[in-house]
């Protein structure tokens, strides 16, 4: 792992830690831990972090559901303008998340925070 981070050493956005779960998803498992706090270190506008989340959980949620959770959060707290959490309700929560929004909302904090600022009340 220390040649990868090396490597991964000058991501400035995220891209290349993004594209090495990616390609490595098989392999990496016992890496994600650091490969999820670099990639939270580097992603300054959450696309990556979302983008590292759908594509986990599209491949095995069950397998990396450790590291969703903390890459969901940092979607959260970086895409300030909203442009990438989006994409997680369905991705993370299911088609039908729409139909279960109060009992979502009262169950994952997660999706209460991404559903709350992607659909204010009042607006």
């Amino acid at each position: 792992m220390d040649n990868i981070l090396k490597n991964l050493e000058n991501d400035p956005d995220g891209m290349l830690t993004y594209e090495y779960i990616a390609n490595n998803c098989d392999t990496c498992l016992e890496d994600m831990p650091l490969l999820v706090e670099k990639l939270t270190q580097v992603d300054l506008t959450g696309q990556f972090l979302a983008s590292s989340a759908r594509f986990l959980a599209a491949v095995d949620r069950e397998r990396f559901s450790p590291w969703l959770g903390p890459l969901i959060e940092g979607a959260i707290s970086k895409d300030r303008e909203r442009r990438y959490i989006g994409s997680l309700l369905e991705a993370i929560w299911g088609a039908d998340y729409k139909e279960r929004v109060d009992e979502l909302n009262a169950t994952d904090d997660n999706f209460r925070r991404i559903y709350k600022r992607i659909f204010p009340v009042g607006i």
